[in-house]
């Protein structure tokens, strides 16, 4: 696998990111004959502004952005004052939000509506009057598909803090535990190193558990000579991490060790492959067409991988079911296989790659091989 450690060239300084997007932003706006743009994602808010609080929208378009919001928010959004200015609203959002576009000279205004209900753009749009309202999709999801140098630096801290709790709740896993026990303790562990939640549902998943792509751990108990899948992530500072390993306690199951050479060798090509200007549905191919090689293409259902940001599943999404796009230096993606055997158990190998302006390059640290994977 190429291991370019060049930072993307599309990235902006880490001390002022914002500022920087909301260029980018306004230039993408004025492209589209907007004035005006309603954001009423928060995490889009968030990337936009640092306010991670929610319950926030933001109207960018006029000379400084503002930040909508309620009295809950309004001294943590103090921080945001230099960036955009703030109205704590004394009525609904909606209500809040129609008084402010109607007073703005807003000429024409994009709204989310992947984010907004039909109720409250009807709302809005009879407001402002006939024409005004546009609905646009896509707008933020397509820049934050690029990181810049910032975002790459808080995803790799949420990387090394679930690692490192991993690594500390290993040695105490011994058979009879549930799952539900063993993810508790996985979750304290990232919290106590500063993570400020979990990416997702922590999935444990003991022996047959394992072929549940999606397992909600629960009183299953660990065994001797028995697999585990350990699906975890970390938030720091709203970014996630996202990795999957197997273990066993004692010896390998037989099917279950056949199946782990299969996903880590799909891993290893597909991860080789990534570099900017490859399609993302290529790189899919390469891991499907490995395990379909070994005879369990039916036991490989979902996508190869996804974006990873401040969703744990954003753009670009790397699956055999979408049309795909073309991977760019600033892509942060998941790589994980997987083969799902029903009665035996399943095995899913994850790390989170950069794409660099030549290749890629591993954010993940944790080994990958059987030899480690084995807990005594």
């Amino acid at each position: 696998m190429a291991t370019d450690k060049k930072a993307p060239s599309q990235s902006s300084t880490s001390s002022t990111p914002y500022k920087s997007r909301l260029a980018r932003l306004s230039a993408d706006m004025a492209a589209r004959e907007l004035s005006h743009l309603l954001v009423t994602s928060p995490v889009d808010v968030g990337y936009l502004t640092g306010f991670l609080g929610g319950d926030s929208y933001l109207l960018v378009g006029a000379a400084k952005p503002i930040i909508i919001s309620d009295f809950r928010y309004q001294e943590e959004l103090e921080a945001q004052k230099s960036l955009a200015e703030l109205v704590i609203r004394k009525a609904s959002m909606t209500e809040a939000v129609a008084e402010l576009v109607s007073a703005s000279g807003v000429k024409s205004l994009g709204i989310q509506a992947e984010c907004m209900t039909v109720a409250e753009r009807d709302a809005i749009a009879k407001r402002l009057g006939k024409g005004v309202v546009h609905s646009t999709t896509g707008v933020l999801s397509g820049m934050r598909r690029v990181k810049d140098q910032h975002e790459v630096a808080l995803i790799s801290k949420a990387i090394k803090l679930q690692e490192q709790s991993l690594l500390a709740v290993l040695p105490t896993i011994k058979p009879g535990q549930t799952e539900l026990s063993i993810a508790a303790r996985l979750d304290a562990e990232m919290k106590s190193r500063g993570a400020s939640g979990t990416a997702f549902g922590t999935i444990v998943a003991a022996r047959t558990s394992g072929s549940l792509p999606h397992y909600h751990p629960g009183a299953v108990k660990t065994a001797a000579n028995q697999s585990i899948l350990i699906d975890w992530g970390a938030i720091y500072q709203g970014y996630r991490g996202d990795m999957t390993r197997v273990f066993t306690l004692g010896k390998w199951p037989r099917k279950i060790a056949e199946i782990y050479a299969i996903v880590l060798e799909a891993h290893e090509k597909a991860a080789a492959a990534l570099a900017p200007g490859k399609k993302t549905g290529d790189i899919d191919k390469i891991a499907r067409e490995h395990i379909a090689a070994a005879g369990y293409g039916d036991n490989f259902g979902h996508g190869l991988g996804h974006g990873l940001g401040l969703d744990t599943h954003e753009e670009p999404r790397m699956s055999h079911m979408l049309k795909g796009t073309i991977l760019a230096a600033g892509n942060v993606v998941t790589i994980e296989p997987g083969i799902y055997l029903p009665g035996v158990g399943g095995v899913r190998i994850e790390d989170d790659y950069l794409v660099t302006d030549n290749g890629s390059r591993n954010l993940s640290s944790l080994p990958k091989d059987m030899e480690w994977a084995t807990l005594s």
